[in-house]
């Protein structure tokens, strides 16, 4: 129930512009930062340079083709594989025009090192693109550079709500584990698993109550990379690798296909919990979907919005394959 109090602070400060909820004294705050410099000095001794461009036609089959947009940060522009076909929005875009029969238009507007606020401006350009589905995977950037959490939430809770509002399906694939990255030691590994499980509570409240959903990918990711981390990390031991990226896929592409009314129906459901609490058990389970529900035909409840817990078998999509022509993204 604690953590399931602090995710509804972070997202009520960030409704009603409050500031960030911190729990770091100064003499462990000095000793955080300090750690934090090592590591990011160990992390770009190895530069990935840019990620490769992954955007176009994927998939065959018969009709319109669909439309998908990636937002966010490196994660979402898949920073750390080499060729195109290992990003996420690629592995994505394929899973999907399996599931639909259908091909899919993809298109990339994140940015490696993007935080939060940037997500307005990339709101913007995806819907230019008309998507029938966005997905993002934010986070990371906001807690390795101390942006407040309810500040964060905010910038990502208004970008659901406008993409929303231009008629597409919105999954946001909450912040990561960054207790699992290599070369992050004690204390920090702590402080950092804490404060990103934090914000990914707090994320998928304000995600669902702006009608979208969410998808845990903390645990997922944390158990496979803790298991072998030589290949499920890029060269630089904090991006995910390609096979990182597939798992994080395989976890994303069901809730994706559901909300567009493809695949099968959802299977492990826990009935409607208010929102804090399924936020809270949602940052401790991988894969773990949380979307918006009713109970007696209302949405919202004594604590707020009524929400489902799905829990999922992550579905590794299929190798993809080349895109074909790119769409103008301005």
């Amino acid at each position: 129930m604690w953590r399931a109090f602090t995710a509804r602070r972070i997202a009520a400060a960030a409704a009603y512009g409050g500031g960030g909820i911190t729990a770091l004294g100064g003499i462990t705050f000095g000793l955080v930062m300090m750690e934090a410099r090592l590591a990011r000095r160990i992390i770009q001794a190895t530069p990935n340079g840019d990620p490769p461009v992954a955007e176009g036609r994927y998939g065959a089959g018969g009709g319109a083709p669909l439309s998908l947009v990636m937002l966010g940060d490196s994660t979402a522009a898949g920073l750390g594989v080499h060729i195109p076909e290992e990003t996420p929005g690629a592995v994505l875009a394929d899973g999907l025009a399996a599931a639909a029969g259908r091909p899919v238009l993809l298109g990339n507007v994140a940015r490696p090192g993007a935080r939060s606020d940037e997500l307005a401006d990339q709101a913007g350009r995806a819907l230019r693109l008309r998507p029938d589905v966005a997905v993002i995977m934010i986070g990371a950037n906001d807690v390795t550079g101390r942006v407040p959490a309810a500040v964060s939430v905010r910038h990502l809770a208004d970008a659901v709500g406008r993409l929303r509002a231009g008629g597409c399906e919105v999954v946001v694939g909450t912040c990561p584990d960054l207790g699992t990255i290599k070369p992050l030691m004690q204390p920090l590994r702590w402080f950092a698993r804490r404060a990103s499980r934090q914000l990914a509570a707090a994320q998928t409240i304000a995600v669902v109550e702006r009608g979208g959903r969410s998808v845990s990918l903390g645990d997922l990711l944390g158990r496979e990379f803790a298991a072998d981390p030589t290949t499920m990390f890029s060269a630089d031991r904090y991006h995910p690798s390609a096979r990182g990226y597939a798992a994080a896929a395989g976890a994303l592409l069901p809730s994706m296909a559901h909300a567009l009314g493809f695949g099968p129906e959802p299977r492990f459901g826990v009935g409607a919990l208010p929102v804090d609490v399924a936020a809270a058990e949602a940052a401790e389970v991988s894969g773990t979907e949380v979307s918006g529900a009713s109970v007696a035909g209302r949405e919202r409840g004594p604590r707020g919005r009524w929400a489902t817990l799905l829990r999922r078998r992550p579905t590794r999509p299929d190798a993809p394959s080349a895109p074909e022509t790119a769409p103008d993204i301005a």
